[in-house]
């Protein structure tokens, strides 16, 4: 009997289901924490005290000079070494969320220093606290500057949970393998794979443009 693509398709469409929800579910996860971590970071690595920003900036670099490979391989084999058990998913969410807010923590670094220096005192000046400034003055300011580089960044994340595979973690690469383990249609289910990543990333990357043309029009 002659195998069709959309009959192994039907035949494998829970365990493809499940990679799709897994890839969104990381991607997820992964691009909400380097968000939060980045901005608390960006914040430490400007307006933290000496030592802390010495750490920070430690972190930031080490982090972003490592390969995301290599940190999901230590997270996952290397903290098991070390006494530390956690599943491959998330080892793999730890190792991405790092990664990630290692690089956003440069990118709100980044923008937060791109803003006037007198934009701060004239905030200062009237009388405004250090969260009010923040809320009303940097973050408006800044996010014009922000989004570019995080919907980058945000991109990548997807792409990088495809490494998650290595270690196990049924992601859509590791479905697919799967399933063309057991057909042997290998255009048409990477073609397949191929093609949702491409849906997931356009869309950020879409959001990201919508944001960037939203954020233009602000004027102070």
């Amino acid at each position: 009997m002659q195998r069709t693509y959309l009959g192994e398709l039907m035949k494998a469409k829970w365990s493809l289901l499940q990679g799709f929800i897994t890839t969104m579910e990381i991607s997820a996860i992964v691009i909400v924490i380097g968000l939060i971590a980045g901005m608390i970071g960006g914040l430490l690595l400007v307006y933290g005290p000496k030592p802390v920003r010495l750490l920070m900036r430690l972190y930031v670099d080490v982090l972003r000079g490592i390969p995301v490979l290599v940190l999901i391989l230590f997270s996952y084999y290397g903290l098991a070494l070390l006494g530390v058990n956690i599943s491959a998913y998330t080892a793999g969410v730890v190792a991405l969320a790092g990664f990630c807010s290692a690089h956003m923590s440069e990118t709100f670094r980044g923008a937060i220093d791109s803003i006037p220096v007198g934009q701060t005192e004239a905030a200062k000046a009237i009388g405004l606290t250090f969260q009010q400034r923040f809320i009303y003055v940097l973050l408006p300011q800044a996010a014009r500057r922000i989004v570019p580089p995080a919907i980058n960044t945000a991109v990548e994340m997807v792409k990088g949970t495809t490494l998650l595979s290595i270690i196990g973690v049924l992601d859509v690469l590791l479905a697919t393998q799967q399933t063309i383990a057991r057909n042997y249609m290998v255009i048409e289910f990477y073609a397949t794979a191929m093609l949702f990543y491409f849906v997931l990333n356009f869309t950020l990357s879409r959001m990201g443009a919508y944001f960037e043309r939203r954020f233009g029009f602000i004027r102070y």
